[in-house]
């Protein structure tokens, strides 16, 4: 199956209300929008198992506010690397509009990441988008696209999210970067989204700064969101809601253990955080958590082992080193006893044994 270029997808900028058809789709809903300001154009890059919720949730609200406007307030380029149609993460390939041009139009360029951002950025895509942002375009990511800014050398000094399932691969791949787990960021020309259904918040943000808060509002309502995240907004809820518990002992507890995830655990050190005595914190997890830190702290580091194989090209040895493990072998057994497989199964296609 192949999404094939219709209506309101893709193709080159109107010129005279010459193609507004292909960018405004008919409905009976309407928006007031003042007159005056031209279309904005937004680029999207695919690669290779980019995330289509992420792509489509950023793209829908462009064409939804057009329609509410009956007029083009946005239109919409969608580019590969080569011009040929790209397997999203779903296995659905898209066909774009061509392959990546020299120079993109005015206005915003998005590249739209998924899986295995680590082998699909290339290195002549983040050389591309540093030119790109550098003849004045805003450029940004959904998804994981924040690694091909971070191959281009854009995002030092910058605020910048990803997907909160990549950031360890991501601080791993480029240790002297540190994004936020914040639903979006804005950061001058340089805009990063977490993906999912956060690219629908980063559009109505751009659409409400383009066109006004209330058209912003009539297209999540058109869309059926019950509202919109702001940029500061984390990616998920908190670590006492993950937990299902009220307990903040317990809470400052697991805050401390994620935070010294790489120096291996210590239960002393865990408790002191906390305020508690030793045995105070492993009856308050069995009754609260119903296991022991130490089980909360090896699930966490053999979780965050099993991201590192899928993500980064990263070697078993330094994957063991990065959770806290002395060892390869140390790793290697208590990864088989959790995953009852051994960590080469979950190896990147294109790790190192």
């Amino acid at each position: 199956m192949t999404t094939q270029r219709s209506a309101g997808f893709g193709g080159n900028p109107t010129k005279g209300g010459e193609t507004d058809s292909r960018f405004v789709a008919p409905g009976a809903a309407h928006a007031p929008v003042p007159e005056g300001k031209g279309p904005v154009t937004v680029t999207f890059v695919l690669v290779p198992r980019f995330t289509m919720l992420a792509f489509t949730s950023a793209l829908e609200p462009f064409r939804v506010a057009n329609q509410l406007a009956g007029r083009v307030l946005f239109r919409w380029h969608v580019c590969s690397l080569d011009g040929q149609p790209v397997s999203s993460s779903n296995g659905i390939p898209v066909l774009p509009d061509g392959k990546l041009p020299a120079e993109a139009e005015p206005g915003c360029v998005l590249i739209c990441g998924g899986v295995t951002p680590d082998v699909t950025m290339r290195p002549a895509l983040g050389s591309w988008i540093r030119a790109q942002w550098r003849r004045g375009r805003t450029v940004g990511g959904l998804c994981t696209g924040a690694y091909a800014l971070a191959r281009g050398g854009i995002l030092e000094g910058r605020r910048f999210t990803l997907h909160w399932e990549n950031i360890p691969g991501f601080r791993e791949t480029f240790p002297d970067l540190e994004p936020v787990r914040q639903v979006f960021c804005l950061d001058d020309r340089i805009i990063t989204c977490a993906g999912g259904v956060a690219g629908a918040d980063l559009a109505l943000n751009l659409i409400a700064t383009h066109f006004g808060t209330t058209l912003s509002r009539a297209v999540m309502e058109m869309c059926l969101l019950s509202s919109s995240r702001r940029e500061g907004e984390v990616q998920f809820t908190s670590l006492a809601s993950r937990l299902a518990t009220r307990n903040m002992t317990v809470v400052r507890a697991a805050e401390h253990i994620e935070a010294e995830i790489e120096n291996g655990f210590d239960l002393e050190g865990c408790a002191r955080h906390a305020g508690v005595t030793r045995r105070q914190i492993q009856r308050l997890f069995r009754q609260h958590l119903g296991m022991t830190p130490q089980q909360y702290a090896a699930d966490l580091r053999l979780q965050r082992g099993r991201i590192l194989l899928a993500e980064t090209d990263m070697s078993i040895l330094d994957i063991a080193i990065a959770c806290g493990y002395s060892s390869r072998s140390a790793f290697s057994k208590a990864f088989r006893a959790k995953f009852g497989a051994a960590p080469q199964v979950h190896l990147n296609f294109s790790a190192r044994g």
